[in-house]
């Protein structure tokens, strides 16, 4: 079950969720140290991690899962956010460059026909990022942030997951080795806590992992009634319009109801 849009709203607006943010940002960077020129979409609750990202991509859209909930994001700016069907995302075969799954593995209800769904949207050189809680770590034992629900992951479960799901499994990082605690003293001497993890390579105790993936352009197309009636139907591609400050949809040229 996914954890409610205000919950993690107010987790990433306190002090620890802050921290965390820029940790998990500059981890992301090591593994994507460029997005110049392309689509890139979050699903799940990935908004404070694409931030950065849109002074360089074509394009940055969020997708909130309807079982989450959806706040307008960015605020004050035209809304690049979306609530959709995490199996059945608007968006056409192939049209994808990156995407970034935040909150979303450990929480859904539909892992295997999500991350298919994630592999019909990624072009053929395309990129998936998950970003998921450490079996091991102690954020997975505390539920004060959203890393202490639903089911958390090993580096092996996580590649494995990628691989058996047509995914070639790529590097996997380590974050959040400080302990998520709320107190002054311990939050001023995470950034130390967290250079010294990484130094020293202590992925057991860290908070979260970030697995990456390459979509397998020859495994076979997923079937099954699901897919010979998407072929069938319109898909609707999300489309920003800034006069109106909001995420719409419009059939893609060519396609039919």
């Amino acid at each position: 079950m996914h954890l409610d849009v205000v919950d993690l709203k107010q987790f990433y607006e306190s002090r620890l969720g802050r921290i965390a943010t820029r940790v998990l940002r500059r981890r992301l960077r090591t593994l994507w140290p460029s997005v110049a020129g392309m689509r890139v979409v979050g699903l799940g609750y990935a908004t404070p991690l694409l931030r950065p990202m849109f002074e360089e991509a074509e394009r940055v859209i969020a997708f909130m899962p309807a079982g989450q909930g959806v706040h307008r994001w960015p605020s004050g700016e035209p809304s690049h956010v979306a609530l959709t069907d995490e199996i059945e995302l608007p968006l056409g075969d192939s049209c994808v460059d990156r995407v970034l799954l935040v909150h979303t593995l450990e929480n859904t209800e539909n892992l295997r026909a999500m991350l298919r769904e994630v592999w019909r949207v990624l072009a053929p050189e395309g990129r998936i990022l998950i970003v998921a809680p450490n079996r091991r770590g102690i954020w997975a034992r505390m539920e004060r942030t959203p890393f202490g629900h639903g089911r958390p992951f090993s580096p092996p479960q996580l590649t494995r997951l990628l691989r058996d799901n047509m995914f070639s499994p790529g590097a996997t990082k380590a974050a959040l080795y400080f302990p998520p605690s709320r107190g002054g003293v311990m939050l001023r001497a995470a950034g130390a806590l967290e250079r010294f993890g990484e130094r020293i390579g202590a992925t057991a105790v860290a908070g979260a992992l970030l697995v990456e993936g390459g979509k397998q352009v020859y495994s076979a197309t997923p079937t099954g009634q699901r897919s010979r009636l998407r072929a069938a139907r319109a898909v609707a591609r999300p489309v920003l319009a800034a006069s109106r400050g909001r995420t719409t949809a419009r059939l893609a040229p060519g396609e039919h109801e």
